[in-house]
């Protein structure tokens, strides 16, 4: 529950941020949002130049991932039929999104970083917990949800 909680906050304030306030780069009163976003944009300067692909996919996990993930909170603490589904969408989503991030990055040289610690630190770095910790619950609410339907599978077998 603590990732689920992490990442949507994540999410919504921090990326939200990013994805609704287009010129935080001139930002000049020292907003802590502002200044999160110009130190991360030395690790990848997209951000800074406001490139259309780290916006979009930034503004969809804001809108959607983010949201989402705190319904996960919810969904696990009160035991839902629907957490285990929930969990591998949004964790399939964050690392479809992450995968965008990266290809086109390669895609277009990748070469938008200051220096390489902050290329990894910040753009390997602060990402590889959205690479690790999606890829570690996908598998296991893969491994839950097809239990459920074996149990399922052989309540059926012994009732005919």
């Amino acid at each position: 529950m603590c990732w689920w909680a992490f990442t949507g906050l994540t999410h919504m304030i921090l990326e939200g941020y990013f994805a609704f306030s287009p010129e935080f780069y001139k930002e000049k009163t020292g907003h802590y949002l502002a200044e999160v976003w110009k130190e991360y944009s030395k690790g990848d300067s997209r951000y800074a130049a406001r490139d259309a692909g780290v916006v979009a996919v930034e503004g969809l996990t804001a809108v959607l991932e983010g949201p989402a993930s705190l319904l996960a909170v919810y969904a696990i603490a009160t035991g839902k039929s629907y957490s285990y589904i929930l969990q591998l969408a949004i964790s399939l989503g964050q690392l479809y999104g992450t995968a965008v991030y990266y290809i086109t990055s390669y895609l277009d040289g990748d070469n938008f970083s200051s220096s390489p610690f902050y290329y990894y630190a910040y753009y390997i770095g602060a990402n590889a917990s959205w690479v690790v910790i999606p890829s570690l619950i996908s598998i296991h609410c893969w491994k839950k949800i097809c239990a459920a339907f074996q149990v399922l599978a052989q309540k059926k077998t012994k009732s005919r």
